[in-house]
């Protein structure tokens, strides 16, 4: 989040009694439009209620109320429920009036929200996604949905919902699966098959659909070769077969006429590139949504 906080530690501004101090724990508290407020409580071991008062969130039985944690997953607090303030790190508090949570994860961050619909926007805001990454909300045996900013979701449909991030963009010119890979794979009804050439390790995603009517071929094989110490180390460019071609102009997409052998078949070359990758967060979910995005976007 862009919010400036205070860390809660005790203040300089202490008040006294005779010669006893009494530290205050200093919190931020904020609600479901993402305002946040300072907030100063003298206990440090604070009761739900407590910060919710503190916070002049009254009655405290009207309104539900989550800690953010430092990894940013969200821990619920119950109003006569204590929270330490000392050496955890948390100083943030989110609260809605409501008595029910949506629960749902963006990448591996668990969080809630006090609403059944919940904009692009601050879904952003709230998971702290960076510039530059788009966010998706993962749609089983289907194609992901891009949500944007002025999108809305509706969180009040069976089960968690799931979202993930990925690079907005990439330029052109330049083992065995982990199980969050198979995982995903399978979860989205997407067949493929491992495949070892001279050392190199691919997988080859089985007739993945294209945009219709932009290709000339309603479907192809995407190959994405995982490098070395994947996947802390990102793969680079994605491969089709057959070969496709722009169905209104009859040639091949800029930068994705440049063959590739691997095992025994050559290849279409789509030249994409990032730098940006994020060990532990991206992954084979990251090329398809990358893959998807040239092939939608490509002239």
């Amino acid at each position: 989040m862009s919010h400036d906080t205070d860390k809660a530690r005790p203040g300089n501004d202490d008040q006294g009694v005779g010669n006893t101090k009494v530290p205050s724990y200093r919190i931020q508290v904020g609600d479901e439009t993402l305002n946040f407020k300072s907030a100063e409580l003298s206990d440090p071991v604070p009761l739900g209620r407590q910060i919710l008062e503190a916070a002049g969130a009254r009655p405290a039985d009207e309104f539900s109320l989550y800690a953010i944690l430092p990894n940013g997953d969200f821990e619920e607090l119950r109003p006569d429920e204590p929270f330490d303030l000392r050496g955890r790190g948390v100083e943030r508090f989110i609260h809605f009036r409501t008595d029910r949570a949506y629960k749902f994860k963006v990448d591996d961050r668990h969080l809630a929200w006090g609403k059944p619909v919940i904009s692009g926007a601050v879904l952003r805001e709230l998971a702290g996604i960076q510039a530059g990454y788009s966010l998706y909300q993962e749609v089983r045996g289907g194609h992901d949905l891009e949500i944007g900013p002025a999108d809305t979701v509706d969180l009040s449909k069976a089960g968690v919902e799931r979202f993930i991030t990925v690079i907005k963009e990439t330029t052109e010119g330049r083992g065995p699966l982990p199980s969050r890979d198979r995982e995903y794979l399978d979860g989205h009804g997407i067949a493929y098959e491992m495949v070892v050439d001279g050392g190199q390790v691919g997988v080859v995603l089985k007739d993945i659909p294209l945009p219709e009517g932009k290709y000339d071929s309603a479907k192809a094989d995407v190959l994405v070769l995982l490098p070395p110490g994947y996947p802390d180390v990102p793969p680079d460019m994605f491969f089709t077969l057959p070969w496709v071609k722009l169905a209104a102009v009859g040639r091949y997409p800029s930068r994705a006429d440049v063959p590739h052998p691997f095992v025994g078949k050559s290849w279409q070359r789509w030249s994409r590139h990032s730098t940006e990758w994020r060990p532990g967060l991206d992954g084979l979910h990251t090329m398809i949504a990358r893959a998807r995005h040239a092939i939608e976007g490509a002239q």
